[in-house]
């Protein structure tokens, strides 16, 4: 599986942004895409997920300014960011997982700077 993140960039406090992941390869395979995010110092961290079923998870950060999506036709996961706060800054990064026997399998993408500065 192949993931190609895009999307990020430098916006004021306030603003909103859409990162986009397209997945590649044996995407047959995968259970579930999502995002995460590695501010500098910090552990990377969830911010959302979307299962195959469509069902989805955030990170109580998240809740009520982001959105996760997806595009089965074009294997593309979509995170809409609204209300972007200076703590939002991180590098994201584009997750897609398959479930095996005693865990997962996690694919990652490269990362994606999203700024939030005035």
């Amino acid at each position: 599986v192949q993931l190609q993140a895009s999307g990020g960039g430098l916006v004021q406090p306030g603003g909103s942004l859409r990162l986009s992941c397209a997945a590649s390869g044996s995407i047959f395979s995968i259970d579930g895409m999502g995002w995460y995010r590695q501010a500098p110092g910090k552990q990377r961290e969830l911010v959302a997920v979307i299962t195959s079923g469509g069902r989805t998870n955030y990170a109580d950060s998240a809740k009520g300014r982001f959105a996760i999506s997806r595009d089965n036709v074009k294997n593309t996961v979509y995170l809409q960011m609204n209300s972007l706060k200076p703590d939002d800054t991180a590098v994201y990064y584009c997750n897609a997982y398959r479930v095996v026997l005693g865990g997962r399998n996690n694919y990652w993408g490269q990362g994606t700077q999203v700024t939030v500065s005035s």
